[in-house]
């Protein structure tokens, strides 16, 4: 029996990205990448990932931070919430950035139910994406989309293929909505819950957990850099004012930072990790003087939230 022969090219041949064609939104997400945003309950996971929606279909800055560097459509699917909450949540976001939703090019599918692990859902879902061609795919929570054992790799790994089969096909960034567990880890995507192959399909990744009030938000990249955690918070201003998702603080930490500000963000990078961290580590996570670090850490001793040893920082 003859087959196709596979398709091979010399390495020098492949076409090359130019830089300024790598993200989606600059910092944040990439171009046609495929991403968790990943969090235990009420950490605004849903919030995020219609504000990445927003922007992508207005061309605005996502959570007032992040540069849209390449606007276009937007398709979202939200299993847990009704469709009049879903267009009161996308107004909320559109008149905080003085946006008229009519105008959008943001779509919702209304099907009630869309099951990722049958052949005939698949097929109504890549139809969609390939009548609309959007930049970004929301889909949300990942565990409302399929019945099969999310602790199976076997099982686990054909949803992810279908799902990076969609991504390669469309080219279309794809943003899944999972659960995570409270447990502290050394790595964020390790509390992810089920098979270790939803982290590591991510592209980019990006984890919120709750400092008390705030919510970090810790970003992880395949292919650049990740920057420090960031302190975010929803507002939802007196009146009028519509409630969004932005940045409070974050980014790289400058000399402006108040004192109150750089203890959360020494709490962001300890909740994150289960060893120790030593006071150069922490220096070189956070990027702050040492000056400062020893207050914020001083800081933190006196309040009782964190501990010192040999072996370095820990939260108490």
């Amino acid at each position: 029996m003859n087959h196709e022969p596979l398709p091979i090219v010399q390495a020098a041949r492949l076409e090359q990205q130019q830089a300024e064609q790598h993200w989606l939104i600059e910092g944040l997400w990439a171009r046609s990448a495929i991403g968790l945003i990943g969090g235990a309950p009420k950490c605004c996971k849903t919030w995020l990932g219609l504000d990445m929606a927003v922007s992508v279909a207005t061309g605005t800055k996502a959570l007032g931070h992040f540069e849209t560097k390449a606007p276009g459509k937007a398709l979202v699917f939200l299993a847990e919430d009704a469709l009049p909450q879903v267009r009161a949540r996308l107004e909320a976001l559109c008149r905080q950035r003085h946006q008229d939703l009519a105008r959008l090019e943001l779509y919702v599918i209304t099907a009630p139910v869309l099951r990722l692990d049958l052949a005939a859902d698949q097929e109504r879902l890549a139809q969609a994406i390939d009548q609309l061609r959007p930049r970004l795919l929301l889909l949300d929570p990942l565990v409302r989309l399929h019945r099969l054992d999310e602790n199976s790799a076997a099982e686990i790994s054909g949803l992810l293929g279908y799902i990076r089969d969609l991504q390669r096909r469309f080219e279309v960034a794809i943003v899944l909505v999972h659960h995570a567990s409270k447990k502290q880890r050394s790595q964020p995507g390790q509390a992810l819950r089920g098979s270790s192959d939803l982290h590591a399909i991510g592209d980019c990744n990006a984890y919120l957990a709750r400092d008390g009030e705030r919510i970090v938000l810790t970003l992880e990249h395949r292919a650049a850099k990740s920057p420090p955690p960031m302190v975010l918070e929803l507002v939802a201003g007196p009146g009028d004012q519509p409630t969004h998702l932005r940045v409070r603080a974050g980014g790289q930490p400058s000399e402006a930072d108040s004192v109150e500000e750089l203890p959360h963000k020494v709490i962001a990078v300890l909740a994150g990790t289960t060893a120790p961290q030593s006071r150069a580590a922490l220096r070189e996570r956070l990027r702050v003087n040492n000056q400062r670090l020893g207050d914020a850490l001083q800081t933190l001793l006196d309040a009782g939230r964190a501990t010192r040893s040999e072996l370095g920082w820990s939260l108490a």
